[in-house]
């Protein structure tokens, strides 16, 4: 075994409670089987038929700026939160260092060398990482190499090929990866170095999932549809505020439509063919709007709640949420950007945000009802439906609906788009999942009120409408249900 580097230790407070096994007794997600696309390519799935619903978390600078203890502390708190994907970048430079003073290339890309015996090496750290998040239950979402390296030139198609046979030949037996190429870089830039590391890693590796993530307000179908080893999209709906252009010269969507993610499950579904997709970098929690204006205001939990919603309700098959503080691993003494550093707030102050725990909701409620039959459907709006925030945006199953109102609009709402001559209606508040009965309706366009926002304050939630002979969620549950595989059998009756 290989001796271990001087570890920055935390303070024993913060391992308190988080001891023990993370799944004993219980089953673990891969205990399912691979994952894999849904028949409808709308979704994900293992291979036993149970439905995957992706929440992320964006640990982007994990593998640098963490020690072991701080890695165990993470990914239990990730667990704690609900979250089953970590996303990290695996090089931010070539080299990267880790906490250890371990780099990645000591004998540049020959990676032969890459892995020296007698020190705990950089790669012996990120195999830490990923264990650690498989005793989690947790997948890591492995960003091999992050966009801006390739625009430098700092790898090129042959070296990627070596480089992308090593981390397949170390990772494929893994049970729990995911490659994501890309890494906030539009497709076009150096696409032979991106084609040459994904065909590396998938003749090699024949078990895990592999999507890209672009550059900011694009999604990766529009480079990437046809690609072999492509199995579901992302897009970067990004940390713009509606109108907030910055410049930009080729800007890929309308101008006030920048916080409206929604949209780009539709455009990129217009791709063939169809694939699964997820918005993986939206706006982050306590980060600067634009990003690079540390005197702007900063996005808050409600609003990377109703990303969450508006992506999930527009049919993506989950979401991942970030935060500043966490995606930077920020702590004092380590350099930052975006408007704050370690000192203001460090990564393990900020899993105490309100939008950091609030994610699961999400989650918890898309898994309590039939989950591959789902599909976005705004005909459910019976009247004049608002835009930016005004939005309503609607989502259904055959036999029950969801309706996420941001801004506590009335609500005019067809209960005959699905079965029962009577409906249940709930209230799901989208800050702490609490449910309130609103009572039982007829089958017909019915008028709904959302909770009052006369304090000024944003009262986000859902409206739940089921078929009065379903009994998805019971009247006098108080709380949506955490209803991960890992804990739940599935109702065979979907």
């Amino acid at each position: 075994m290989k001796a271990i580097g001087k570890r920055i230790i935390l303070s024993a407070c913060m391992a308190l409670g988080l001891a023990g096994t993370a799944f004993a007794g219980n089953p673990l997600p891969w205990d399912n089987g691979k994952l894999m696309v849904s028949e409808n390519h709308r979704y994900l799935q293992f291979e036993n038929g149970k439905p995957f619903f992706w929440l992320g978390d964006t640990g982007w600078l994990l593998p640098e700026r963490l020690d072991r203890n701080e890695v165990e502390y993470y990914l239990k708190k990730c667990r704690h939160a609900g979250y089953n994907v970590v996303q990290v970048q695996v090089l931010d430079g070539v080299p990267a260092y880790n906490i250890y003073g371990q780099e990645s290339n000591p004998a540049g890309w020959d990676m032969s060398k890459a892995d020296p015996d007698g020190v705990y090496s950089y790669w012996d750290h990120l195999d830490y990482i990923i264990n650690t998040a498989k005793e989690n239950g947790i997948y890591i979402g492995l960003v091999p190499i992050w966009g801006s390296q390739i625009q430098n030139g700092n790898i090129n198609a042959e070296q990627a090929k070596a480089y992308g046979e090593f981390l397949a030949n170390r990772y494929k037996n893994k049970k729990n990866i995911i490659w994501i190429m890309g890494g906030d870089i539009k497709g076009d830039i150096h696409p032979e170095v991106w084609n040459a590391l994904a065909t590396a890693i998938k003749s090699i590796d024949h078990n895990h999932l592999m999507t890209y993530h672009p550059r900011g307000r694009y999604t990766s179908a529009k480079w990437w549809s046809k690609a072999p080893w492509i199995d579901f999209h992302t897009f970067q709906s990004g940390h713009r505020k509606y109108g907030q252009r910055m410049g930009n010269a080729d800007y890929p969507i309308p101008d006030s439509t920048e916080e409206d993610n929604w949209m780009y499950v539709d455009s990129t579904w217009a791709y063939t063919p169809m694939k699964p997709v997820l918005d993986d970098e939206p706006s982050y929690e306590d980060i600067p709007k634009g990003l690079h204006d540390p005197n702007e205001q900063r996005w808050q939990d409600y609003d990377v709640r109703r990303y969450a919603y508006w992506s999930v309700f527009a049919g993506s098959c989950g979401h991942t949420y970030g935060h500043n503080a966490i995606m930077q691993m920020l702590k004092p003494g380590y350099p930052t950007s975006y408007g704050s550093d370690g000192a203001e707030k460090p990564w393990y102050v900020a899993l105490n945000d309100p939008g950091y725990s609030q994610m699961q909701y999400v989650k918890d409620l898309i898994l309590s009802f039939p989950y591959f039959e789902r599909v976005p459907d705004q005909t459910i709006i019976a009247g004049k439906n608002g835009t930016k925030y005004n939005r309503l945006i609607a989502t259904r199953g055959k036999d029950y609906l969801l309706v996420y109102d941001y801004n506590s609009n009335p609500m005019k709402i067809d209960l005959r788009k699905v079965s029962g001559k009577k409906k249940n209606v709930w209230w799901m508040n989208a800050a702490d999942g609490s449910l309130s009965f609103i009572g039982t309706f007829d089958n017909k366009v019915t008028d709904f009120d959302a909770p009052s926002n006369s304090d000024g304050k944003i009262h986000d939630g859902v409206l739940i409408a089921v078929d009065s002979t379903k009994d998805y969620i019971a009247k006098d549950q108080k709380k949506i249900a955490d209803r991960s595989i890992a804990d739940k059998k599935r109702n065979l009756n979907e």
